[in-house]
């Protein structure tokens, strides 16, 4: 496997393009964004457990309830959430892009992002859907700027694979910095693939990744109402279609993993107001779901993430929020260690402290990206979380946001 340039204009069939039609008040960035593909394609997608949520994820869930779409519209700067009308709003985001580009309105996925609660004008979007349209190219750029909000970096990956000897390719884009802790995915992600892969074994790939990735990302504890990922398949790489469980499913879902993995990353990375990805990697667990847990809590803890972007080696605060996980651990075999390109430094062994140089420590911990590394000593289970720092910008940020 491969990772080569494109986004989710890698794969074969799939075009993509963005423009400002005047959602957004600066005219300088683009608020609505477009992925295409050639041919009708298998759909799967997940979305938020908040039990807020938005109108075009109801449009989306039964638009493709049948396992097909073909196309992907999302606006930024508008949530179209808890408003009257919404649903009205999404379907006819549908129907223009259907009857501008000769689809059905069903095999449309519609996706939003913004501020909640304020109505979403359709003239906008209706008058610059031909614009839109005809944005379409190789090149996911535009795309990508289309569904940023306080973003600062457009996220994109993607990676080439082989599937009983043709070579598939599979990638994605991700927008997500503030109000992300998923229950389900996260923001709103958006991944193509050529290969050939059933709508029932596409949706299974989907939920079983998303276990260990999307879920295990969290930036400052809050599910947003409009979390979604979706995944197009159209198959246009030619291998055998995927419809049961195998080495190709295998090969399949390790190109999703590596794809969904580096965008969480990204995500973490581009945290409001962060200045340094942060992982936590949790080793001897019991069961997958102590790691995970474990893993978790580490990264949400408010205390630690005031650490980090301090370079301080405050590794109470990490067994502090071990203990309030609700997990079952032996406290006293707790070990922690925090890794990264300086070199790493051991601070908590059987759940006690060291002697560790804390001008050590300082460096690093200094770096952008930190390694915070937990073993439980027992079992063999694992799991990893993403997260980043908590500064002073997120405060102010998110004070402002609707401004």
């Amino acid at each position: 496997m491969n990772f080569i340039e494109g986004g989710v204009c890698a794969p074969m069939g799939f075009t993509a393009g963005g423009i400002h039609c005047g959602i957004r008040k600066s005219r300088t960035k683009k608020d609505l964004a477009l992925i295409f593909s050639e041919v009708p394609a298998s759909a799967a997608a997940v979305y938020t457990k908040n039990r807020v949520s938005s109108a075009p994820i109801a449009i989306t869930r039964k638009n493709i309830a049948n396992g097909v779409a073909q196309a992907v519209i999302c606006n930024s700067g508008n949530a179209n959430t808890c408003n009257a009308g919404g649903e009205l709003v999404a379907q006819q985001m549908c129907d223009l892009l259907a009857a501008e580009m000769n689809i059905s309105a069903e095999d449309v996925i519609v996706a939003s992002t913004g501020v909640i609660g304020q109505p979403l004008d359709i003239e906008p979007i209706k008058a610059g859907m031909g614009a839109l349209c005809a944005s379409l190219t190789h090149n996911c750029e535009d795309a990508c700027e289309g569904i940023m909000t306080t973003d600062t970096v457009k996220k994109e990956v993607a990676v080439s694979f082989q599937l009983g000897g043709k070579t598939c390719t599979l990638g994605g884009i991700a927008k997500g910095s503030g109000m992300i802790h998923p229950n389900m995915a996260t923001m709103l992600v958006f991944i193509t693939t050529d290969a050939a892969i059933s709508p029932e074994m596409l949706k299974k790939a989907l939920a079983t990744d998303v276990e260990t990735t999307f879920n295990m990302l969290s930036v400052d504890g809050d599910t947003s109402t409009n979390d979604m990922v979706s995944v197009m398949a159209n198959g246009m790489a030619g291998n055998e279609e995927i419809t049961c469980e195998g080495t190709d499913f295998d090969a399949f879902m390790t190109a999703l993993n590596t794809v969904t993995v580096h965008l969480c990353r990204s995500i973490a990375a581009d945290g409001e107001g962060a200045t340094r990805l942060i992982e936590c990697s949790v080793t001897g667990a019991a069961d997958e779901s102590t790691a995970k847990t474990v893993a978790k809590s580490v990264i949400c803890s408010s205390l630690v993430k005031a650490a980090m972007y301090g370079s301080d080696a405050n590794w109470g605060r990490v067994l502090c929020a071990i203990g309030y996980s609700g997990a079952e651990v032996d406290v006293t075999k707790i070990g922690v260690s925090f890794k990264s390109a300086a070199g790493c430094v051991k601070v908590c062994e059987n759940g006690a402290g060291v002697e560790f140089s804390e001008e050590i420590a300082k460096e690093v911990l200094s770096e952008k990206e930190i390694d915070i590394l937990v073993t439980l000593d027992s079992g063999s289970a694992a799991a990893t979380a993403w997260g980043c720092d908590l500064t002073y910008d997120y405060v102010k940020i998110n004070s402002d946001y609707r401004s």
